[in-house]
């Protein structure tokens, strides 16, 4: 029998510390600060960032959306999408290796099992020892806290659906609904399996992006990158040996750049899919080097081209400018402002005309001729308005009983308001003919839409 597939080998990453470390770690307080906190601050009397999919409306700072504001989701995906083009044509994988949340969680669970189980090697020798005390009380510890963290990871990402005040209050009386209690559980469960289990097969097998990244990248692209000319032949030597006497290279083999690896790859095979250019390797070797004495730089961020000319940082920097990475940038500059743009400038208040299609024209009193419209006026203000309403485009067209009508709004409401308009005899020929709306707020006459629509004469 032959095995078409290899057994996994389970990776014990060493902790490594280091310029690129401590990147990676400011990245994941501060994205980190941002998703549990962000649900916690008040803003208006209510959650600064709260997406209430019953009520469908989406409170984001002082902006208040609706579904029809449908458009300005599909510019942060443009946005996010072009973002991602450009980090990659210019330095590889810097989303994986920093921003990424299998990146950051699976940086918090490996901080969670070095505290309890030690650093690579004691992990190592604690996986292989026998069954005992000891070894049950540090798995069930490194495991309790894996699964407090999920939870609470699960419990915040509900609270940005449900208000996280009123969502606390359920979780300690015990009464969380059933989609309440499925989601936190969900996400929890998804978090602790990705981040303690799966780790660097998510990255390998599971992400998209390891496959297609090859796509965005080129000859001018940063990566992490070994300097094969200076490094080979490798082999190990005492610190006050002199590598050339030796026939050595700078490389020391002494192999913590694949120890550090978080998938587990040794980077002096070259570029790899499975690297997420998290930098470790670098932190680890540019240690090394100064150990024995070396410069830094054997593994280094680079280009393909850089190293194959021998160019400096700054040369290589230099390339970084080139047209495929600027068509990137001002496509993205231009529709992040239309994107910022449109939002600020966006008229807090919509609109929906619709005819009363039960009763598409009648004749009243007077003879006149008359239309039934129902609008639905939706307040995207944190305070009450009143709109007047009126219409115009016919000659003596008007609303009935009154030329207008005053219509008071909630905040964040949706009220529906059935109007009639009315035109004279004989003021319109047969047929359908353009009129227009006008609601405008009466304490805010700037704040204010027309909306178009259609009144009918019959024959």
């Amino acid at each position: 029998m032959v095995s078409l597939y290899a057994s996994r080998q389970k990776i014990y990453p060493r902790s490594v510390s280091g310029l690129l470390s401590r990147w990676r770690w400011a990245l994941v307080w501060l994205t980190q600060l941002v998703f549990y906190g962000l649900p916690w601050i008040g803003w208006n009397g209510r959650q600064a960032v709260l997406f209430d999919l019953e009520a469908r409306r989406f409170f984001i700072f002082n902006f208040v959306l609706y579904p029809q504001d449908f458009i300005y989701l599909t510019g942060l995906l443009v946005i996010s999408a072009l973002a991602l083009f450009l980090f990659t044509a210019v330095a590889g994988r810097l989303w994986c290796g920093y921003a990424c949340p299998q990146t950051v969680y699976t940086e918090m669970f490996l901080w969670i099992e070095k505290q309890v189980e030690g650093d690579r090697s004691a992990r190592q020798r604690l996986d292989q020892s026998p069954a005992s005390l000891h070894k049950l009380g540090r798995k069930s510890l490194k495991h309790g806290l894996w699964l407090a963290l999920s939870l609470w990871t699960g419990f915040t990402f509900v609270g940005y659906f449900t208000p996280i005040h009123e969502l606390a209050g359920l979780v300690a009386s015990l009464s969380l609904g059933p989609w309440q209690a499925f989601w936190i559980g969900f996400y929890g469960l998804a978090t602790y399996g990705n981040a303690g289990f799966l780790r660097e097969q998510v990255c390998k097998y599971m992400c998209p992006y390891a496959r297609f990244q090859s796509a965005m990248f080129d000859r001018d692209t940063l990566i992490v990158t070994y300097d094969e000319r200076r490094g080979e032949p490798r082999g190990a030597r005492s610190r006050k040996a002199d590598p050339a006497a030796l026939g050595l290279g700078s490389c020391v083999d002494c192999t913590l750049c694949v120890q550090v690896c978080p998938t587990g790859i040794d980077i002096r095979n070259g570029l790899q899919y499975e690297c997420i250019g998290c930098g470790a390797c670098i932190d680890v070797c540019n240690d090394v080097m100064d150990k024995v004495g070396y410069p830094r730089g054997l593994v280094r961020y680079a280009t393909q081209n850089g190293m194959e000319n021998g160019w400096s940082r700054a040369q290589m920097l230099r390339r970084a400018l080139r047209p495929r990475v600027l068509v990137y940038a001002a496509i993205l500059g231009a529709i992040t402002l239309a994107v910022l743009g449109s939002l600020f400038l966006r008229t807090p208040l919509k609109v929906d005309v619709m005819r009363d299609r039960g009763a598409l024209a009648r004749m009243v009193e007077q003879g006149r001729i008359e239309n039934v419209y129902r609008l639905q006026i939706m307040n995207a203000t944190e305070a009450t308005q009143r709109y007047r309403v009126t219409v115009q485009g016919l000659e003596g067209i008007a609303l009935a009983p009154r030329p207008d009508v005053v219509v008071e709004v909630q905040p964040t409401e949706v009220r529906a308001v059935g109007v009639s308009v009315q035109i004279p005899p004989g003021s319109a020929t047969t047929g359908s003919h353009p009129i227009a709306f006008d609601i405008r707020a009466i304490d805010q006459p700037d704040l204010g839409v027309t909306e178009s629509s259609t009144f009918i004469v019959p024959r």
